[in-house]
């Protein structure tokens, strides 16, 4: 099934995520070295941790006058800019469209989600691969004409299953895997092959409420709101840096099942705002906490 791209300009422009020391003249010194190649900037956000001192900036900017070849770009700046304030960088391209690999169990509400905002071309990217650990959704797949795999795992056989994976990622040429409700905890092993490159979305009850039924144990309690919380995987179980995160407020008319119902859509609309903006490269990691850029 092909996507919809809706950018119709499609411009190609150059994306740096920069984090250093702070200090004066940072931000005068990136957009004169753009200016100065004439590279018309056309996003720029820039935000200052005071506590621990750093700077952050997500700059933006027309490729089609850039003086630079873009594949000189990042020694370029890397010698006249990176190393004079000690800073870390990413860069990225707007015409390099990420190829997304979704790994789901039995749950179908995300998925369905995500692959709506696929075809609709809400998002710039691919989706060539569905893997998942039961056969449940192989349906959704062929109707959305994509790949899907099974990798049955359990406690015997995950060290094995999880390298097939992983030879499968690289196979597809993945670039970040999007959790979908996929009920496996993936291994430390696992997750190094894609640091901050593996999106989970779930319910904000977390540690009050574990188990296979948290609804079930907030209603009893009776709380009074619910949540969602998107991040990037980590060795931590549900412990990496946030993306993403909603709330609901329910009351004591409010069963299960419309506890259930509600905190799905939440989590729909959390996962996807994480993915976006992952594709948009506007989130940057530091020390288990993101910077995201509006």
């Amino acid at each position: 099934m092909q996507t919809i791209r809706k950018d119709a300009d499609n411009r190609n422009t150059a994306i740096l995520l920069i984090y250093c020391p702070d200090k004066q003249g940072i931000l005068a010194s990136v957009t004169e070295f753009l200016n100065e190649n004439k590279g018309n900037i056309i996003y720029l956000d820039q935000h200052v941790d005071h506590e621990e001192g750093l700077f952050y900036m997500r700059v933006e900017w027309e490729l089609g006058e850039f003086a630079i070849p873009r594949e000189k770009i990042a020694d370029y700046f890397e010698t006249l800019i990176a190393q004079k304030y000690s800073m870390q960088f990413a860069l990225h391209f707007s015409d390099k469209r990420p190829r997304m690999a979704i790994f789901v169990s039995k749950m179908s509400h995300c998925l369905f989600d995500i692959l709506s905002r696929y075809v609709g071309g809400d998002w710039d990217t691919e989706i060539p691969l569905i893997i998942s650990n039961h056969e449940t959704m192989r349906p959704v797949a062929d109707s959305f004409g994509i790949d899907y795999i099974v990798v049955e795992i359990n406690s015997g056989n995950k060290a094995q299953q999880e390298k097939l994976e992983i030879e499968i990622l690289e196979k597809y040429n993945i670039d970040f895997v999007v959790l979908a409700r996929y009920m496996q905890v993936l291994s430390d092993d696992f997750v190094k092959h894609f640091p901050n490159r593996i999106i989970n979305i779930h319910h904000s009850f977390l540690p009050a409420f574990a188990g296979a039924k948290p609804y079930h144990a907030a209603h009893q309690r009776g709380v009074k709101i619910i949540g969602a919380t998107s991040h990037y995987v980590t060795a931590d179980l549900d412990a990496g840096p946030i993306i993403a995160q909603d709330v609901v407020r329910i009351s004591h008319i409010d069963t299960v099942d419309s506890l259930i119902r509600k905190g799905r859509d939440l989590e729909k609309i959390v996962l996807s705002e994480a993915v976006y903006k992952h594709l948009q490269r506007k989130i940057l990691v530091y020390n288990n906490r993101t910077v995201v850029f509006n």
